[in-house]
């Protein structure tokens, strides 16, 4: 799987670093980072299900 995290639509919420914390970060600017794009980890795909603004992409 592919993870892109889209810095516009993010709101910095912190629910993905929250619920994967292997993949997401929140960054100095205060949005979600991807600190691991290719990954099979599924809580990747929960934490896109459970943003709310569907700021990530899983492929």
């Amino acid at each position: 799987m592919k993870v892109v995290v889209d810095k516009d639509a993010c709101i910095g919420c912190g629910v993905c670093a929250s619920i994967c914390p292997d993949v997401f970060e929140m960054d100095d600017d205060g949005k979600a980072k991807v600190l691991t794009p290719e990954t099979d980890l599924e809580c990747a795909q929960e934490a896109a299900e459970s943003c709310p603004t569907s700021a990530i992409t899983v492929e």
